[in-house]
């Protein structure tokens, strides 16, 4: 996957494990590069920043040719802790960081949906 040149090395995706990189993959919509952080903040597990690769992700961009970092962390409060802390390990770095939609499912019904899901849907509409 990382030595495919028809990839865009512009465009990073990170995620936290390769069994995400490999959900992406078998999705077959992501075309650019993929940065796997090894894991998501965890406090009480003793997960903490320097067990993680945000070092070398910020090396990564530092480096040159990134125009955008995509934060494909969980949608749980690790997953958001993680993304706030690679979003501040990026600060400054004059690239796009951006994350997943969320908010209500395809397909599903909104007597399903809880509150959560409904104000992420509401915050990430766009137009028709």
């Amino acid at each position: 996957v990382c030595s495919d040149p028809r990839r865009d090395p512009a465009t990073i995706c990170v995620v936290e494990t390769s069994r995400d990189l490999s959900i992406f993959e078998r999705a077959g919509n992501f075309r650019g590069h993929y940065h796997v952080l090894g894991g998501r903040l965890a406090p009480l597990d003793n997960m903490g920043p320097e067990q993680l690769t945000f070092g070398a992700l910020r090396k990564r961009v530092q480096s040159g040719g990134v125009t955008e970092v995509i934060l494909a962390t969980s949608l749980t409060m690790e997953g958001d802790g993680t993304a706030l802390f690679a979003s501040t390990v990026l600060a400054g770095s004059n690239v796009s960081v951006t994350r997943l939609a969320r908010g209500l499912p395809s397909g599903s019904s909104l007597e399903i949906a809880n509150s959560q899901m409904l104000a992420d849907g509401l915050d990430g509409r766009r137009a028709f």
